[in-house]
């Protein structure tokens, strides 16, 4: 399962205004715009989360614009000061230390992140779970140097994951673990909700054209770009970094994507990725990338990771009792350097009729 530390945030800040996007950020060719249509466009980034946070806006002014998206980016750090379990001062960290022992209060908006985040799990059969980090620890990931580990050791990390050890009390907005060695870890969810809080910053100010992104893997699409119908976002070949897999086209929804490349190590001639299957407690076989389009990029990050576990069958099923969603798979193949392709999308779509979430033919 994909859990990204959240590292730190650096010493200095890294803004800055450009011209252009990355590879993987890019809007359509610009339409012709009538005079009293012409709009600015600010682009500026910023280090947290152990990432790169990338917004583009439209606007007519851009020192407001400017303002809006600092305003944006002191609420990611703020969140990754919350959230870091990396930094003994945080909250999440505080929670690790404590809930063991006894019920811990939890700032009501990071409660019902943990109450999302138990929800997806008890979704999705626990193909997506917060606690999957000493399993991530047992495969030598956090340390930088991969090991298989024992089936008797994989036996005793197991005991500490799972969500079904989190015990939230919605009343109180308390948590509490029923076992020692449990921890969280929001490395797989808390980039989609910082991308959703930024969203709805830009909205409450008046911003209704915008990119958001985390690094490469996730991104919501607000409003269109001036004169046309939605942004475009490149999809990576899951095997060759700057080579495009695919093309989405997105208004007002978000697109996440977990890979195998993103970290792995090789051993006695093996791959071992990092996405864990928290159920087995091995790294997940047979799938290089899964792409999910949703309304919210909280839900696009956390099932991006789950149907990467569920795989193509397992996905389906979810897909036949949850709308608005369309998820793409890159499986491997027997020939080395290709990919099967697979498209599967929700039974039911009830997302607003002006919304666009689609994979170019």
């Amino acid at each position: 399962m994909t859990f990204c530390p959240i590292r730190p945030r650096p010493l200095k800040l890294v803004k800055w205004v450009k011209l252009w996007l990355p590879l993987l950020i890019s809007t359509f060719a610009a339409a012709p715009l009538r005079a009293e249509e012409l709009s600015v466009r600010y682009e500026a980034s910023h280090q947290a989360m152990g990432t790169v946070f990338t917004v583009a806006a439209y606007g007519r002014n851009p020192k407001y614009l400017a303002q809006v998206v600092n305003e944006v980016f002191d609420e990611i750090d703020r969140l990754d000061a919350q959230m870091s379990n990396y930094q003994p001062e945080s909250e999440v960290s505080g929670i690790n230390r404590n809930a063991a022992r006894h019920p811990v209060l939890v700032e009501p908006r990071l409660f019902q992140l943990l109450r999302d985040s138990v929800r997806y799990s008890e979704e999705t059969g626990g193909a997506f779970d917060v606690t999957v980090g000493p399993l991530m620890s047992a495969w030598g990931f956090f340390r930088g140097q991969g090991r298989v580990p024992s089936r008797a050791e994989l036996a005793e990390v197991l005991k500490r994951v799972g969500y079904r050890h989190l015990k939230l009390d919605q009343a109180q907005h308390q948590i509490q673990f029923d076992a020692e060695g449990i921890g969280l870890d929001l490395g797989g969810i808390a980039k989609g909700y910082a991308l959703d809080q930024a969203v709805e910053i830009l909205r409450a100010n008046g911003v209704s054209s915008a990119l958001v992104s985390s690094g490469t893997s996730s991104f919501y699409a607000l409003g269109a770009p001036p004169g046309e119908r939605g942004w475009k976002v490149t999809v990576r070949d899951p095997y060759e970094a700057e080579k495009v897999g695919d093309i989405a086209y997105l208004k007002d929804y978000s697109l996440s994507a977990s890979g195998n490349y993103e970290k792995f190590f090789k051993l006695a001639g093996k791959t071992y990725c990092h996405i864990m299957d928290p159920r087995t407690g091995r790294p997940v076989e047979n799938m290089l990338s899964t792409v999910v389009l949703a309304p919210r990029a909280t839900q696009s990050d956390a099932l991006s990771t789950a149907f990467f576990v569920l795989g193509v069958a397992g996905s389906r099923k979810y897909l036949a009792t949850h709308p608005d969603l369309t998820v793409l798979f890159y499986q491997p193949t027997a020939t080395k350097g290709h990919f099967k392709r697979v498209v599967l999308r929700s039974t039911s779509f009830t997302a607003a009729p002006e919304s666009l979430a689609e994979f170019a033919p």
